[in-house]
């Protein structure tokens, strides 16, 4: 019986395995919103790091124990921003390694803790009513980690959330024109964008 139980146990062990291989090679998670300020307010706030790290999602200043570091050029290809510490924040980098100016910019993010990645993050600017159509994009491979857990939890839901938090941050910080602490995102919230 025990035999014929661990037989089964290694059957369906690799029947899961086999199916986890399916999973898709690659991930991509896209977000966009419309943003009440010119192309090139918003390009400032992204393309220098020490101003991302005012109104992206993640809130690192809010993380006890986490250590920032800034290296390289002020803002544009070359600046970078390391992290390290803080339990779930986790250890990684983002790197600038493309910027034009009122279009686009585009990051090299890699995470070494709690789990190694690298990904491909782009912020692509484009003129809209009065105002910016931000998309924000991250594109990577789904290691084999990726694939199991994309089974339990769908990584554009998970990290779409983050996203859509992180533009409307970004909204409320060029619309005040401040850093995007937790007081000034609920002000800008509250008021209503410029009539276009």
């Amino acid at each position: 019986m025990a035999i014929k139980l661990a037989i089964a146990a290694l059957i369906l062990v690799a029947a899961l395995g086999a199916f986890i291989a399916t999973r898709p090679d690659r991930f991509r998670v896209e977000r966009d919103a419309h943003v009440a300020a010119s192309p090139d307010a918003v390009f400032a706030m992204i393309n220098d790091l020490r101003r991302f790290d005012t109104w992206n999602p993640y809130r690192f200043e809010l993380t006890p124990g986490l250590t920032k570091s800034f290296e390289g050029p002020d803002e544009g290809p070359g600046a970078r921003f390391s992290w390290a510490g803080g339990g779930p924040a986790g250890e990684g980098s983002m790197i600038i390694t493309e910027s034009q100016p009122g279009q686009r910019v585009v990051l090299t993010l890699t995470f070494v803790k709690p789990f190694a990645a690298t990904n491909q993050t782009v912020f692509t600017l484009t003129p809209e009513n009065g105002g910016t159509r931000v998309r924000w994009s991250m594109d990577g491979d789904n290691t084999l980690m990726g694939k199991a857990m994309s089974l339990v939890i769908n990584m554009d839901t998970l990290v779409g959330k983050d996203f859509e938090k992180g533009l409307v941050n970004l909204d409320a910080a060029v619309r005040t024109g401040a850093p995007a602490s937790p007081a000034n995102v609920q002000a800008a919230a509250a008021t209503p964008a410029p009539a276009l």
